[in-house]
């Protein structure tokens, strides 16, 4: 998608890419990040906030699922905190039943400078950070959720990994110049560094605040081939998961049981 700023337009067009999908016969769909809603100033995302539960496009959401018989990732959307000035970047899941499944908040959020283009983003001026590592117990197998800057920290995906997920998730609004630079390279590395899927939704084009969003929407398999890509234009990428094939790679390749080192292990400087 290459959402704006209208959110009943941004909703229609999310429901069509959905029915295209479900129709093509997916059981598992991922809407990019912010999909709902991609603003001209963030003061209008945080307007538009919704409370955890009830809202128009978790309704949305709900009603999709359980319409298409689905699991689905809404993407991102805007929840409230107890901020008044700041929101949390939702991740939500829906099953096949309509009701909600999981909710994970965005932990790493983007405050950059990009020199090449001289862009600056601040997300955590209007946007509180999770704290908590999300998996979901889906028909296709687990599902761990990551949202766009968060590719970045592979000790998020080795939390997941721990939690057993078979298949990632990252909806994702990548800004062009790093998404040319490392897009394709991280996801490539997550997927193959720990012998997952990884099926990312990304924002791609021109949005009506100047920005632009590199695209590339992909599914990765667990040894880091790109079973599907779209570079460019709002539409559907899919591909087949297959667990036995993974859980088969990780039994001939067991580099996840070879890990020596971990995040409590000690650390000596000479």
């Amino acid at each position: 998608m290459a959402s704006g700023p209208n959110l009943s337009a941004n909703l229609l067009e999310a429901g069509r890419h959905i029915a295209e999908a479900a129709e093509g016969g997916a059981g598992l769909v991922v809407l990019p990040e912010n999909f709902n809603l991609m603003p001209q100033h963030d003061s209008e995302r945080v307007a538009a906030a919704e409370a955890d539960g009830s809202g128009a496009t978790q309704d949305f959401l709900a009603e999709q699922a359980a319409r298409h018989g689905i699991w689905l990732v809404g993407g991102t959307i805007p929840l409230r905190s107890p901020d008044p000035a700041r929101v949390y970047a939702a991740c939500l899941v829906y099953g096949p039943d309509g009701n909600r499944a999981a909710r994970y908040d965005k932990i790493h959020l983007f405050d950059v400078h990009l020199d090449e283009t001289d862009e600056s983003y601040h997300e955590s001026a209007s946007t509180v950070h999770g704290e908590r590592v999300v998996t979901v117990d889906t028909d296709l197998g687990r599902v761990g959720l990551a949202v766009c800057y968060d590719l970045r920290f592979p000790e998020l995906f080795r939390a997941l990994l721990d939690r057993g997920s078979e298949i990632f998730v990252l909806p994702a609004a990548f800004t062009a110049s790093t998404g040319r630079a490392h897009w394709e390279s991280l996801l490539r590395a997550r997927a193959i560094e720990n012998l997952s899927y990884i099926a990312a939704s990304a924002q791609g084009g021109y949005h009506v605040s100047g920005r632009e969003t590199y695209g590339h929407s992909m599914i990765v398999d667990p040894w880091g081939v790109v079973l599907a890509e779209r570079e460019r234009g709002a539409g559907v990428v899919d591909a087949e998961i297959d667990l036995a094939r993974l859980r088969r790679v990780r039994r001939s390749f067991p580099s996840i049981d070879h890990r020596r080192l971990s995040g409590a292990a000690a650390v000596e400087v000479s």
